[in-house]
C-alpha cells in the first residue's frame, strides 16, 4: 500500500495535547487539532459538540432560505412543508448523526432545532407556549431519535 504523504494529517485523540511524531518512510506528516472525514468534524479531543453546532447551522441556513419560499408560504399544505421538513431540513440536522455521542444538553440543542422548523409548520412562536409533544402530534411528525450518552450509573445498573 503507498501512502501519500503530501495529502496525510495526523491527529492523537486524546483530552490534553499531545505531541506524536509519526514517521511515513522518510517524512513526519503535520499533526492536526481536527479535520474532516465524509462531512462530519473530528476533534483531537474527541468531542462532538463542535460538529452538532455545524450541523444546527447548517439546518438554520437551510431553514432561513426556506423560510419566506415555503415555510411562511400559506399557498403550499403542512403535507408539502413536512415533506420538505423530511428531505431537507432532518437531513441536514441529522447528518452523520450515528457518530455523535450525544449528552443532555447538545441534545435538547438538536430537538430545538427541530421544533423551530415545526413551530414555524405549525404558524406557532414560543410565546404561544403550545408543548413540542402537541405540535409533533398535530403535525403527525415523530421526534428525532438520537442516541444518548448514558449515564455512568446507567451502565453499572444495567451491568449488574
Amino acid at each position: 500500500m503507498r501512502i501519500s504523504t503530501s495529502k496525510s494529517e495526523s491527529m492523537v485523540l486524546n483530552r490534553k495535547r499531545v505531541e506524536c511524531t509519526l514517521w511515513v518512510g522518510d517524512e513526519i506528516p503535520p499533526q492536526v487539532e481536527e479535520f474532516k472525514y465524509l462531512g462530519v468534524l473530528f476533534t483531537s479531543e474527541g468531542r462532538m459538540e463542535r460538529e452538532i453546532n455545524r450541523r444546527i447551522g447548517a439546518a438554520s441556513a437551510v431553514m432561513r432560505t426556506l423560510h419566506r419560499s415555503v415555510v411562511v408560504k400559506r399557498e403550499l399544505s403542512q403535507k408539502t412543508k413536512l415533506s420538505i421538513y423530511q428531505s431537507i431540513y432532518v437531513p441536514a440536522l441529522t447528518y452523520g448523526h450515528e457518530l455523535l455521542v450525544m449528552t443532555e444538553r447538545t441534545r435538547s440543542r438538536v430537538q430545538a432545532a427541530e421544533m423551530s422548523f415545526l413551530r414555524r409548520v405549525a404558524g406557532l412562536s414560543l410565546r404561544d407556549r403550545v408543548r413540542s409533544s402537541v405540535i409533533q402530534e398535530e403535525l403527525g411528525v415523530d421526534p428525532l431519535l438520537l442516541p444518548r450518552l448514558e449515564e455512568p450509573d446507567e451502565v453499572a445498573q444495567a451491568s449488574s
